[in-house]
């Protein structure tokens, strides 16, 4: 009797400290989401930055497919003065010769065993140090640069001193699934709703990859040769331990391409999910350590967000500890597990419907929500697999053909 009632004390702490770490967290998403119906203050700019030396770095590997729309997009929003560099990077198509014929500058990179875009970012910086620029923006080689990006990025970085995040959001293919419009509303919650909370509190935001412009004492305080699956958040938290804290552009719009295949999709998200799992387990207790040693409760906030997993992950988590919990209260253990996944699920659902509800109901009929459980569904196995084999090297996602005529 003693040894059952011992169990259970144990799984009733566990429960309950489980229960409260995801209130914790339910209640952080929540905050960030209502923080981001408020307007955002009007950034400060700078009105000579055209005078100013730019350079917008490009990474791509094999992107022949993409790399001419983007470039499309892209070269009206450089000066003349300012510099266009595609990093062709263990090319074995047609990238560099597409990217020459748009108007770019192009360097070239061989190294099969150092693959990555945070090898080509470095490659690219050093190119850049013999005259080196003041602001560095970096863009994808698959994704669309809005009109007035570029100036809105360069702007807010000479302004600030600070490294900068425009919108970084998804399309859909052109013939979406219910899957695709919830993934795409997912990255929106992510890279729109939380960031823009996070801006409105005025706390840092998280790296999201492309659409990112850097003073070039900044970029160059760091070193970003490493093969990271997930090298924009990794950059990101490096910066803000160091002092450099990212910042928030909600008027820089770049805009990503959602794979079409079902392969490519699985692949992609991978990669995505399983560095983010990887970046939390190694990085939390970085940023505790860094707030302590350097007083900053930003950075206890950052730890705190950082935790806060994927969307479909997080239901995942709750809907299993509200499981075990009901079944441990209805055997004669504690309810007060149960009580706190209820708020929990409470804060949750609530941060979700928000957020769609101001950011996602143009995008994604109310209907279109429903279909939330596939999609968490389609991703358990990926979670699964980075409990046995998680994910290390990167690995370029297949794209599709981009029409340069509509892009």
């Amino acid at each position: 009797m003693f040894i059952y009632k011992l169990i259970i004390l144990c799984i009733e702490v566990l429960l309950t400290v489980g229960a409260f770490g995801l209130l914790v967290l339910c209640l952080l998403l929540l905050i960030e989401c209502l923080a981001a119906l408020f307007p955002l203050p009007v950034p400060v700019t700078n009105n000579d930055w055209q005078e100013r030396k730019v350079a917008v770095l490009v990474p791509a590997h094999n992107e022949e497919l993409v790399i001419q729309a983007t470039l499309k997009n892209l070269v009206p929003e450089i000066k003349p003065q300012h510099r266009l560099v595609v990093i062709a990077d263990n090319c074995s198509d047609a990238t560099a010769e597409i990217a020459r014929a748009a108007g770019a500058t192009v360097i070239e990179r061989q190294n099969p065993d150092l693959k990555g875009k945070g090898y080509a970012l470095e490659y690219g910086l050093q190119y850049l140090e013999s005259d080196p620029p003041e602001v560095v923006v970096f863009v994808d080689a698959d994704c669309q640069v809005h009109p007035g990006a570029v100036a809105q990025l360069t702007q807010q970085a000479i302004a600030t001193g600070r490294p900068i995040q425009g919108v970084y959001l998804m399309a859909k293919p052109e013939v979406p699934t219910p899957k695709d419009a919830v993934s795409a509303f997912a990255f929106r919650v992510k890279n729109l709703v939380r960031s823009s909370g996070l801006a409105r509190l005025g706390l840092s935001c998280f790296l999201d990859g492309t659409g990112m412009a850097f003073p070039w004492s900044v970029i160059r305080s760091v070193d970003l040769a490493s093969g990271n699956i997930v090298e924009d958040m990794k950059l990101g938290l490096d910066l803000n331990i160091a002092g450099h804290r990212p910042m928030f552009c909600p008027h820089a719009n770049v805009t990503g391409y959602l794979p079409q295949q079902t392969q490519a999709a699985t692949s992609q998200r991978t990669r995505w999910e399983h560095g983010h799992l990887e970046t939390l387990l190694n990085y939390v207790p970085q940023l505790l350590k860094a707030s302590l040693q350097q007083k900053r409760f930003d950075l206890f906030i950052s730890a705190l967000d950082l935790c806060i997993p994927p969307l479909s992950l997080l239901v995942i988590i709750w809907s299993a500890f509200m499981l075990v919990s009901l079944l441990c209260g209805f055997l004669g253990a504690s309810w007060i597990p149960a009580t706190l996944l209820a708020s929990a699920g409470l804060f949750l659902l609530t941060a979700i419907f928000v957020a769609w509800a101001k950011f996602g109901r143009t995008d994604m009929p109310l209907l279109q929500l429903l279909s939330i459980p596939v999609y968490i569904l389609w991703k358990i196995p990926l979670y699964f697999k980075f409990l046995v084999k998680p994910q290390k090297n990167w690995v370029r996602t297949e794209r599709n053909r981009v029409n340069t005529t509509e892009s």
